[in-house]
C-alpha cells in the first residue's frame, strides 16, 4: 500500500516476550496486518524503519523476543492495524508488555510557525499493551503507573516514604481485576487493556524518538 503525502511518521517501539514455541512463521502471520500497510510482501521486507538509524523490527528466536523500534509513513487508518496486531500478538506472548506508538504530523514545523498561529500539531502518543491474559496486562499497567509515581513524588518525598503509596496502587488493580473476575468478562478486557491506549497526548511538543 503506497502512501502518498503521509500526513504522519508513525514509530511504533516496544518489547514482547513470547512464548517458546513461536516460531518466525506464526510472528510473521500476527505481524501481517503492519507490513502489509507498509507494502510489504512479507515481514522481513518490512523489517528494516523508514530511518536507517533505526533498528525496525527483529525476532530473537533464542530469546524469544520480538523487539520493534520502526517508523513507518501513514495516516490515522493505522490505529485499526494497531488494533489488529495486538489481539494477534495476545495470542504469542508468555508475559505482559507495553507498546509505544507516536504519530509525528509531517506537515507541522515548529520552526516555521508564527508564535500567534492557531494552527496546532496532530501529534499523538498512544500506549498499548499485550499479554496473554488480563492479569499479565494489569501487571504491566501496574508496573508502569507505580514507576511513573515514584518518579514523580520522589521530588517531594524521599522513596522509603511511599510505601503506602504504592500499596494504594495495588489495591486499585487488584479491585479491577476482582471486578473483572466477578463479572465474568474474561474475554471483554476492561478499560485501557488489550490493544486499548492508556492515554494520549496533542500537542506541538514532540518527543524523540527511540533509538534502541
Amino acid at each position: 500500500m503506497a502512501h502518498y503525502n503521509a500526513p504522519f511518521e508513525i514509530h511504533v517501539h516496544g518489547q514482547v516476550s513470547l512464548r517458546t514455541d513461536v516460531s518466525f512463521a506464526q510472528l510473521q502471520d500476527a505481524l501481517k496486518p503492519v507490513w502489509k500497510y507498509a507494502g510489504a510482501r512479507s515481514l522481513s521486507d518490512a523489517s528494516n524503519s523508514f530511518y536507517e538509524d533505526e533498528p525496525g523490527i527483529s525476532f530473537d528466536a533464542q530469546d524469544h523476543v520480538l523487539q520493534m523500534c520502526w517508523t513507518v509513513e501513514g495516516n490515522d487508518d493505522f490505529r485499526q492495524v494497531l488494533d489488529e496486531m495486538c489481539m494477534n500478538l495476545n495470542e504469542l506472548s508468555s508475559a505482559g508488555a507495553a507498546i509505544e506508538i507516536t504519530f509525528y504530523d509531517t506537515q507541522f514545523d515548529d520552526d516555521d510557525e508564527e508564535p500567534d498561529s492557531e494552527v496546532e500539531s496532530r501529534d499523538d502518543f498512544v500506549m498499548l499493551f499485550v499479554g496473554p491474559d488480563p492479569a499479565a496486562i494489569m501487571q504491566v499497567q501496574r508496573d508502569l503507573l507505580v514507576q511513573d509515581v515514584i518518579t514523580l513524588m520522589e521530588r517531594h518525598f524521599d522513596a522509603a516514604e511511599l510505601g503506602g503509596v504504592v500499596s494504594e496502587v495495588d489495591n486499585l488493580f487488584n479491585q479491577r481485576f476482582n471486578d473483572l473476575v466477578s463479572s465474568l468478562e474474561l474475554g471483554k478486557p476492561p478499560r485501557g487493556m488489550g490493544g486499548g491506549s492508556s492515554g494520549s497526548g496533542h500537542g506541538s511538543g514532540r518527543k524523540p524518538r527511540h533509538l534502541h
